[in-house]
């Protein structure tokens, strides 16, 4: 395997950048090795040196790595991959250029150079020719160190972008290599390109200067590059060694190589990442104790053979069969729920607090937003209006009487479950014995608020969270691999699919002959706008402009217009709300303050203003707020004609499918996982290889082997896992874990 793309290719890569004779420098294994001159290098892991002493780093360029790159130290460069790679063997004649803006390579001469004026500063201007033809060389930066060190009439390998104007070709700061130096440091067919940044180009640390670290981080080290995966599963999946990847990963001798390197590397972040999520698990599972509740009682009976308004469906069924088991064990729960727009999630996690009532405990819902706690508060309270059972609201706006009510009630175990907002975090809010505690739109808090609500018992409350933000299985499984997950995955019967359609702002007249006809039904209007005021430097519909614009369309008495956005004040927001779920108001005009927490029937048609400017996300959420009584509804969805491709992708998704979990999938595609995520694991995917749309087989492979792997030795302590539990503990995914793991 060695011979191949092991130590073999690295002794020949340090043979082919050894340096000349030194009275530093040492022999090692038959190739030269250079000494760090005087630099402490930390021998037991030498990967742990802090970056400067590498040479060619020093101080103030190890100051502008830490600041731009997060590089600290020699492991940090070393797992600095490359965005992408160049063929560099190909080369291009000027006559064969073309205006594309590609990165070329031309072998020449400069013939001249000047100094050109111009509005702001100068630049430096060279001619090179190749003999077939001119081109321009710029520098608007650096150029008393270019005009003393250029060497004229002597062939140099420029590469860079290649720009056209007036018919002359230009290489705005290119790089450049004497063709004698090129033909000898080209080792590889694919050059790498580093992630950098302005600041790093400004300051002369080009990608030519990486590449050069890079070398010398090799060469200091011996390739000193530990093996972190277990030698059997290495051989089942036919991985190739560490070091072979890394150094392939950098100075790729071939794309078959590179595509080892990079299967091995990513792999091998996604194996550690879903052994971090599964311990996690583990650790809760067999350490965090929890209630063990009794499954049967009155509350949770009465309500389910007397009271249930409806049938639920097998998917609720299988929910509750898997929160009931859960809330039976001496151990927390720690479920996420998962559950479209319109799936029946509250009425699961009604009869969940239920169980928490039949063993004498409270329970608590915490939502984002008051508008939602309000409609939670609203909806729970009919349907546990039969059982006699008290439930409350604690919000901002909440009075300091009545505050002072629920307290009391809260500690002396009256007040059966609460609902809120934050608020429900504060230290005052004190129960009498917690059992459950349940968060709506997870993805809105933090972990750290999460936490908050496990300190409100001497043994933690079971904890459920719940989600309309569908999420893919792919980032579910590496973002909540140490949750629990259910799912929701059918509508309750009886519901009609809702009619999406796309229209332009030139067909906005039909559109308004269609509102005044269901108007005339007796049904109610949604009009959404992305912005509360108007802008000029976004061509968008603004809310105010909309609603005189509408207000006049739709004048009094005939019809009447709300307008909702998220600077009015709490209480004329719930005005205007309560209007028009009471169906006083005709239309509803509104930014996205709607986007959760809103339940009326009677409302058929959701208009999205300058739809291009929502997400996927947002743009099904919007859609859901219609949908909820027996009657057809539609989702109209306004834009310009001017669309990007991504536009035109969310436009043409929306209108072919209601599955939101179909929806997530494009949205994951189009956006990448950081903007689906929200601030609950802020910071927990930072990949650096691996990319969760691109690389799900390799996701599902590795939790595989994870599961199969900790099922084997949860605390990895049998002598063939000795390398793995040492590279887990030192990436630092899970401080102290092995302390908790038997």
């Amino acid at each position: 395997m060695n011979k191949t793309y092991g130590l073999t290719v690295v002794k020949d890569f340090l043979i082919s950048y050894s340096y000349s004779p030194s009275t530093n420098s040492t022999k090692t294994e038959g190739y030269r090795f250079e000494s760090c001159r005087g630099h402490k290098i930390y021998m037991h892991n030498p990967l742990e040196t802090p970056i400067e002493y590498l040479k060619g780093v020093g101080p103030a360029r190890g100051e502008l790595l830490r600041k731009e790159l997060g590089i600290h130290k020699y492991a940090d460069l070393i797992n600095l991959y490359p965005n992408r790679y160049i063929d560099r063997t190909r080369y291009y004649k000027i006559n064969e250029l073309q205006n594309s803006g590609a990165e070329v390579q031309v072998v020449g001469k400069v013939i001249h150079l000047k100094t050109v004026e111009q509005k702001r500063g100068k630049r430096l201007v060279a001619t090179f020719t190749d003999g077939t033809g001119e081109m321009e060389l710029v520098w608007f930066q650096g150029q008393k160190w270019i005009r003393e060190n250029i060497k004229i009439n002597v062939p140099y390998v420029v590469f860079g972008k290649c720009n056209s104007f007036n018919g002359q070709f230009s290489m705005p700061h290119p790089e450049m290599e004497l063709l004698t130096e090129h033909e000898q440091s080209l080792r590889s067919a694919m050059q790498p390109i580093y992630p950098s940044t302005e600041k790093l180009a400004q300051r002369g640390i080009t990608n030519k200067v990486v590449n050069k670290i890079m070398q010398q981080l090799f060469i200091e080290t011996q390739a000193a590059f530990a093996e972190t995966l277990p030698h059997a599963l290495m051989q089942e999946l036919n991985l190739i060694p560490k070091k072979a990847a890394l150094f392939n990963i950098h100075f790729p001798k071939s794309q078959e190589l590179l595509a080892h390197a990079q299967y091995r590397l990513k792999f091998e972040e996604l194996f550690f990442i879903q052994l971090q999520l599964i311990t996690k698990n583990l650790i809760r599972k067999h350490k965090i104790k929890g209630h063990a509740f009794e499954v049967v009682g009155n509350y949770f009976n009465s309500f389910y053979q007397n009271h249930l308004p409806f049938e639920l469906t097998n998917a609720q069924k299988r929910v509750i069969k898997e929160i009931r088991n859960d809330m039976g064990q001496p151990a927390q729960m720690n479920r996420l729920l998962q559950g479209d727009v319109g799936s029946g999630k509250t009425i699961v996690a009604l009869m969940s607090m239920l169980i928490a009532l039949d063993n004498g405990f409270q329970a608590c819902l915490m939502a984002p937003t008051e508008i939602l706690a309000n409609q939670h508060f609203s909806g729970l309270s009919e349907l546990a209006k039969p059982l006699g059972i008290n439930i409350k609201i604690l919000t901002g706006s909440i009075k300091t009487s009545e505050r002072k009510i629920i307290h009391e009630e809260l500690q002396n175990g009256s007040l059966h479950i609460l609902i809120g907002t934050h608020a429900l975090l504060e230290d005052k809010v004190q129960f009498y014995n917690l059992g459950l505690a349940v968060i709506d739109e997870q993805h809105r808090f933090g972990v750290e608020q999460r936490s908050k609500l496990w300190r409100k018992n001497d043994i933690p409350p079971h904890i459920l969270v719940m989600t309309a933000t569908p999420i893919p299985r792919t980032l579910a499984m590496s973002l909540y691999g140490d949750l629990d997950i259910s799912v929701i995955d059918e509508l309750p019967p009886g519901r009609k699919p809702i009619k999406t359609v796309h229209r332009y702002d030139s067909n906005r007249l039909k559109v308004w002959a269609f509102l005044r006809e269901e108007i005339a039904k007796g049904r109610q209007v949604y009009i959404v706008y992305p912005l509360i005021e108007e802008s000029d430097k976004m061509d968008y519909k603004d809310l105010m402009d909309g609603y005189e614009s509408i207000s006049r369309d739709f004048p009094l008495p005939q019809y009447s217009v709300s307008i909702v956005h998220g600077r009015m004040k709490p209480a004329d927001k719930d005005m205007e709300m309560e209007r028009f779920a009471k169906g006083k108001t005709n239309i509803m005009v509104a930014t996205t303050v709607i986007e959760v927490g809103v339940n009326v029937p009677n409302a058929s048609v959701m208009i999205i203003e300058s739809a291009e400017r929502f997400g996927l996300s947002q743009l099904h959420q919007l859609r859901g707020r219609v949908g909820r009584g027996a009657e057809q509804s539609y989702c109209i969805m306004m834009t310009g004609h001017k669309l990007s491709n991504d536009s035109k992708i969310r436009m043409e998704t929306m209108c072919s499918t209601n599955d939101g979990f179909e929806i997530a999938e494009v949205d994951l595609k189009l956006r990448g996982p950081g903007d689906i995520m929200g601030t609950q694991q802020s910071g927990v995917l930072n990949l650096q290889i691996a990319d969760l749309v691109k690389d799900r087989d390799i996701l599902s492979l590795a939790r595989h082997h994870a599961l199969k792997l900790l099922k084997e030795d949860s605390s990895l302590s049998k002598p063939e896992h000795a390398a793995l539990k040492h590279a887990f503990t030192e990436l630092g995914k899970k401080k102290n874990i092995w302390n908790y793991i038997s």
